[in-house]
C-alpha cells in the first residue's frame, strides 16, 4: 500500500544510503574525529586513532580524499608526507558525529561531547531558517529529504 509518506521515506533512505556509502564505517567517522580538532599528519592520526592499521588508514584517507572530505596536502617530497585536513563538507560531519557521540553516552554524563571553552554538554537542536524557530523532535517525520 502506497502512503503519503513513501516518497520521502524513500527520499530519506537514499539520502541515508549515499551518507553511509561515504562514511559508514567505524573507522573512517574516527579519522574525521580526529581531524576536527585540525590537520594532522599521518602518524599523528595513528596515535589519535588507537588500533586503527595503517593500511586501514591508509585506504580511509584514500577514500575520504576522493569523495572531498579530506585534502592532502604534500610537506615533504622525499620521501612523500602529507598533511591531512578536513574540507568544508568534512567538517560538516561534525554535526552528525556530535549526535552520533550524545547517542551512544546515553547514561554517561562525563562521556558527553562538551563545549571547548565552559565544560558544559553540547546540545544539537533541529532549527528552521525560513520560519526561525526550532522543529520539535516530533516534527521529524515531516522534514523532507530532496
Amino acid at each position: 500500500m502506497q502512503t503519503a509518506l513513501a516518497p520521502t521515506i524513500l527520499a530519506m533512505t537514499s539520502a541515508l544510503d549515499r551518507a553511509l556509502d561515504r562514511v559508514g564505517d567505524r573507522w573512517t567517522l574516527l579519522v574525521v574525529d580526529a581531524l576536527l580538532g585540525g590537520p594532522r599528519k599521518f602518524g599523528e592520526l595513528e596515535a589519535a586513532v588507537p588500533g586503527i592499521a595503517p593500511n586501514i588508514l591508509s585506504d580511509r584517507l584514500k577514500r575520504l580524499a576522493g569523495d572531498g572530505l579530506v585534502i592532502a596536502e604534500a610537506y615533504s617530497e622525499r620521501p612523500p608526507r602529507y598533511e591531512y585536513r578536513l574540507t568544508a563538507a568534512g567538517r560538516d560531519l561534525g554535526g552528525v558525529l556530535t549526535l552520533l557521540a550524545r547517542w551512544g553516552a546515553a547514561g554517561d554524563e562525563a562521556a558527553l561531547p562538551r563545549h571547548e571553552a565552559c565544560g558544559t554538554p553540547a546540545d544539537v537542536h533541529w532549527h528552521c531558517p525560513t520560519c526561525d524557530v526550532p522543529i520539535d523532535p516530533g516534527e521529524a517525520t515531516t522534514i523532507r529529504y530532496v
